[in-house]
């Protein structure tokens, strides 16, 4: 079944793109004193390296929609990822760290293929109504929940026995194994020819000037911001807690757990109606959950206030994926994905350095800031939504006179 082989591919290559980042660290952590490197400055400098070329995600993902057969180029990319990744673990300490840090990058650029890449080509492998689509957007929420879980557990848990070496050299082989069963998904139809696809410049502008991808991106960001500090914010809340970091660090799992239920549950029950709506009335729900989080009285009631948290995550994320899938055209479907995944990491990794930042103001306080802010943006959206025309052309920008490829 096509929806199984894309799950486990999806899986298998975002569990190495998410577990890259905990195996890089600890390879500068263990190898790196070896080497004469500062464990902390090289894990960052490496880690900074694979994740910074999410930026280009808009880039990339036109090149994915010029392609004639998406799956060839998605499968090079894993395959691509997947050995500089093992290059990296390889090399690291035998070589100047210059290099190292240069073949973070290189695997950086495959990073937004594995994410947005990959979820642009569900579509065509599910009947093309509604009840399926949506199931089959819950079963690409699961597959990012099990990854981000599953790769860093992984990765560590083989660091541990193995050693952090052989640990990221085995993760950057799974994606091997993704490239062969990327292949083997059906071809689908081009719905554009190449000279058709939309350059960057104006697949950016599309999404400025389309009211519902417009608010879905900002949405996402707002929601991206907080979500990306988790794991700091449980650990501070130890002190309130009256517990121990390590303790503390359970609430990420919970989170994580939260998540799989939440995802598992979209998938038994699909989301029903305007997706852009569903966004809205989603993302409302997890700032709730950031109030329960902060107002939790002891460590019993935060484990189950953050299981609550991540399981409203994972309706957000699939209303989001419905979204992207409904108002990107065919001429910038995959740059359209791309872009807001790219955008969700930036927004992630400015969260996590922003909470680091004004971590002085406390943890709950920093819970109930997240709160707000996504609160906040939930407001806007209405606001934008009503004074938007009823039915805003959503493609409004093909005729445009910018057709310059970026």
């Amino acid at each position: 079944m096509a929806l199984v082989r894309y799950l486990t591919a999806a899986t298998l290559a975002r569990s190495a793109d998410s577990g890259a980042a905990v195996g890089f660290v600890l390879l500068a952590g263990t190898v790196g004193p070896q080497s004469g490197h500062r464990p902390a400055l090289t894990g960052a400098l490496l880690v900074t390296g694979l994740t910074a070329p999410h930026l280009l995600g808009p880039v990339l993902g036109r090149r994915l929609d010029r392609s004639n057969d998406g799956r060839r180029l998605i499968a090079a990319v894993c395959a691509g990822f997947g050995t500089l990744v093992a290059l990296v673990a390889l090399l690291f300490g035998r070589v100047p760290l210059i290099l190292v840090v240069l073949l973070t990058v290189l695997a950086g650029l495959g990073g937004p293929l594995l994410t947005g890449g990959l979820s642009s080509r569900l579509g065509a492998l599910v009947a093309a109504d509604q009840h399926a689509q949506r199931r089959a957007q819950g079963l690409d929420s699961l597959s990012y929940g099990i990854s981000g879980t599953a790769g860093p557990a992984a990765v560590a848990a083989l660091s541990a026995l193995v050693g952090a070496r052989p640990a990221v050299v085995v993760l950057g082989a799974t994606t091997l194994a993704a490239a062969a069963l990327v292949l083997t998904l059906p071809y689908g139809e081009k719905e554009v020819q190449a000279d058709q696809v939309l350059s960057v410049r104006s697949t950016l502008r599309l999404i400025a000037r389309t009211g519902p991808l417009r608010r879905v991106m900002y949405t996402m960001a707002a929601a991206a911001f907080p979500n990306g500090a988790i794991a700091v914010l449980a650990v501070g809340l130890a002190g309130d807690l009256h517990v121990s970091a390590g303790t503390a660090g359970l609430l990420t799992a919970a989170f994580g757990l939260g998540y799989l239920a939440g995802s598992l549950t979209v998938i038994a029950w699909p989301l029903p109606g305007e997706p852009e709506k569903l966004v809205t009335i989603t993302v409302s729900l997890v700032a709730a959950g950031f109030v329960l989080c902060a107002l939790a009285p002891g460590y019993v009631w935060a484990l189950a206030a953050f299981t609550v948290l991540g399981a409203l995550n994972a309706p957000l994320f699939t209303a989001t994926l419905a979204s992207r899938a409904q108002y990107s055209p065919p001429e910038a479907r995959a740059q359209v994905f791309v872009s807001m995944a790219a955008l969700k990491v930036g927004a992630a990794s400015a969260g996590t350095a922003a909470v680091g930042a004004a971590v002085g103001l406390g943890p709950r306080t920093l819970l109930l800031l997240g709160a707000a802010l996504i609160l906040t943006t939930a407001v806007i959206t209405v606001l934008d939504r009503r004074r938007q025309p009823p039915k805003a052309e959503p493609y409004s920008v093909l005729n445009s006179a910018d057709s310059t490829p970026v």
